[in-house]
């Protein structure tokens, strides 16, 4: 009578999870539905703000579609892809929406070039130091469907005010 009772909840258990996890199922679809929609119209978006921003005065494109505007020139070296950079640089999105910004940290971030987004590994190779440049980044040049945080919707078309400060000695 035990092993029958036993098996009787082994198998409500396993059913009752089963059922879970269906609804987990369609709960994680209807998510990733809701993702793939928001990357479609970000893409859209991003294409229709390139297109116009390419018009305006001082607006450079270059082949892959990475834009920029050069604010201030600078007369310093040109840092390679394999050089470690320190900038200043404000992140937001096409609509404003601030996410990142080392100005308001005090201090300027540090990255080895090569493991920047492709934007910038394009864009900073081209940057004297003491440069600073307005890009305008595709997605595809930027983080793409892959998101790195919540502030940063997959798909975005972003924009950086980045100034190039210093090369660094690798670490």
């Amino acid at each position: 009578m035990i092993k029958i009772i036993s098996r009787f909840l082994s198998i409500s258990l396993l059913c009752s999870l089963v059922l879970i996890l269906q609804g987990c199922d369609n709960e994680l679809l209807s998510r990733l539905d809701k993702l793939e929609g928001q990357a479609e119209e970000n893409m859209l978006a991003g294409q229709a703000f390139l297109k116009d921003n390419a018009r305006q005065t001082g607006v450079a494109t270059t082949a892959s579609g990475l834009q920029y505007r050069v604010l201030r020139t600078g007369a310093g070296p040109l840092p390679a892809l394999s050089d470690r950079v320190a900038v200043h640089y404000r992140g937001s999105l096409i609509d404003g929406s601030e996410f990142d910004n080392s100005y308001t940290r005090g201090e300027p971030a540090r990255f080895p070039l090569q493991g920047l987004i492709p934007g910038w590994q394009e864009a900073l190779p081209m940057m004297r130091v003491g440069d600073h440049w307005k890009l305008f980044v595709p997605s595809g040049l930027a983080y793409g469907k892959r998101s790195p945080s919540p502030s940063i919707p997959p798909n975005s078309t972003l924009v950086f005010e980045l100034e190039l400060l210093a090369i660094e000695e690798q670490q």
